[in-house]
């Protein structure tokens, strides 16, 4: 209990930072990570308000590779739960076209990447509009335990699991529309 309590004051209290700020200020430990968005944003993806985190998740190795380098990296999109949620909601706005994970063997998977200039689109959005704040656990901390917990306790409208059933179903049928792009997606 006392590692959720630190876990949530870490993540609501602590230093957000830009992607930028986080290649430097992230460590390459284990830990919880919250992402948050500024008033666009908030309103780009008609989602959550202000101070309340759109996204919660876990780096069981390291906030820094999965943090700095997967969800904020370009070309990523198809390794990044976040990204995949962002591009859905964004589609639209940023002009977003889905393609498979791998388009030189596309396999039907649900988890699309984005075409390249749409890909790099979307990091400039999240450069722009979001900030990271994290927790790094303790030796020994249950991650899986923690994270369950600090969701339950925030209630972020951009994650699909551990929501207790709460999952916003505009971010599933979005996100199933992107998947279905990606598998209708043939070689020009």
């Amino acid at each position: 209990m006392d590692e959720v309590v630190a876990a949530l004051g870490a993540l609501t209290d602590g230093p957000r930072h830009t992607a930028e700020e986080a290649l430097t200020a992230v460590p390459g430990a284990a830990g919880l990570y919250a992402v948050y968005g500024d008033l666009p944003a908030i309103r780009d993806l008609a989602a959550g308000t202000a101070g309340r985190p759109l996204y919660v998740g876990k780096a069981e190795r390291s906030l820094a590779g999965r943090d700095v380098r997967t969800h904020f990296a370009t070309g990523r999109t198809g390794s990044s739960t976040l990204r995949r949620t962002l591009a859905a909601l964004l589609r639209e706005p940023l002009g977003l076209r889905a393609v498979p994970r791998n388009v030189a063997r596309p396999d039907g998977s649900a988890n699309y990447s984005l075409e390249s200039a749409g890909d790099e689109r979307l990091t400039q959005w999240m450069h722009a509009r979001l900030r990271l704040s994290v927790w790094t656990g303790p030796a020994g901390a249950v991650l899986d335990e923690a994270e369950t917990a600090v969701l339950h306790a925030l209630r972020p409208p951009l994650n699909l699991a551990k929501t207790g059933g709460r999952a916003d179903p505009r971010v599933k049928s979005a996100r199933a529309a992107m998947a279905d792009e990606a598998r209708a997606w043939r070689p020009a």
